[in-house]
């Protein structure tokens, strides 16, 4: 019987199918969310967001890199398998084994390669959002200092990175990485100026991380006025870490609805904020508003 012969070189994928599976059931270990002993809850750490798209990436390096040589192998194995039960070879069907082998080879090369850009560039993001939040620990005093530092604040549009309650005002501070060009001679070039609308990275623009960042200043302007029914000073703040920032920077343009830093010397920066200080009721009441919108989503 002729089907006889394509159905019983399949018995010779078997472990290969059993090696896949368990692949895939041990994929789960590379989670590195942790939880609390005490009420089994995730636990939210600076830069969570990226903490979790960072092991969704290592994840699907782990099956792309583990899963991508069996599924390779897998038409070789079934090949060589023909070998003992046909008859006859058909060169034909090594021709189709063979491009077979070569698409899937150059699949999984690409999303390997995919997969490994897509890490270093979140490990760069998740470590300047590790460093931006040392930085504003800082601000954590007694009483007497009433700085108060949320992170991952749930927005309309994105999540927040970091919301800052000071006595003068409230602060969005978003954080955006970007890798410095590197000369031929192996001298970096990192310095970002600040145009209208527009961040100018040597030989490159962009105007998207302006615009996310007002976005998000605006739109928490808008919730805390309609929250507690008055208008509350929300200042948007956007840093690029490792960059050295030559326009619009800190304290250059006191009154912008934006401002650009490079983040060293952060905490510093907004405790000098030169204001008039809020009401102290109204201080509190940012606090417990910013508190349910954290603990409700």
């Amino acid at each position: 019987m002729v089907w006889f012969e394509y159905l019983l070189p399949l018995l010779f994928l078997f472990p290969l199918a059993a090696t896949g599976a368990a692949v895939l059931t041990l994929r789960h270990l590379l989670s590195s969310q942790p939880f609390s002993p005490f009420d089994t809850q995730p636990l939210d750490e600076s830069g969570q967001t990226l903490r979790e798209r960072l092991d969704r990436c290592f994840v699907s390096l782990f099956i792309n890199g583990a899963l991508g040589p069996i599924l390779i192998l897998s038409p070789l194995v079934y090949g060589m398998g023909r070998m003992l039960f046909a008859s006859e070879q058909i060169w034909l069907e090594w021709a189709m084994i063979g491009a077979l082998i070569s698409v899937l080879a150059l699949v999984f090369g690409l999303r390997l390669i995919r997969d490994f850009q897509k890490i270093t560039r979140l490990k760069l993001g998740l470590s300047c959002e590790l460093a931006v939040g040392e930085e504003l620990k800082r601000l954590i005093r007694p009483e007497s200092h009433p700085y108060v530092v949320f992170k991952g604040l749930p927005g309309k549009f994105r999540t927040l990175g970091h919301v800052v309650v000071t006595p003068n005002r409230v602060f969005v501070i978003e954080t955006r990485a970007r890798t410095p060009s590197v000369s031929l001679d192996g001298v970096s070039h990192n310095i970002v100026t600040v145009e209208h609308q527009r961040l100018r990275f040597g030989s490159w623009n962009e105007r998207r991380p302006m615009q996310e960042a007002l976005q998000s200043t605006r739109w928490l302007a808008v919730w805390l006025e309609r929250e507690l029914r008055k208008t509350v000073p929300v200042q948007g703040v956007l840093v690029l870490p490792g960059w050295q920032v030559v326009a619009a920077e800190l304290p250059a343009e006191p009154h912008s609805e934006l401002w650009v830093v490079s983040g060293e010397g952060l905490a510093g920066q907004l405790r000098r904020w030169q204001g008039p200080d809020m009401d102290p009721a109204t201080h509190r009441e940012i606090i417990a508003a910013l508190q349910r919108r954290q603990e409700a989503l």
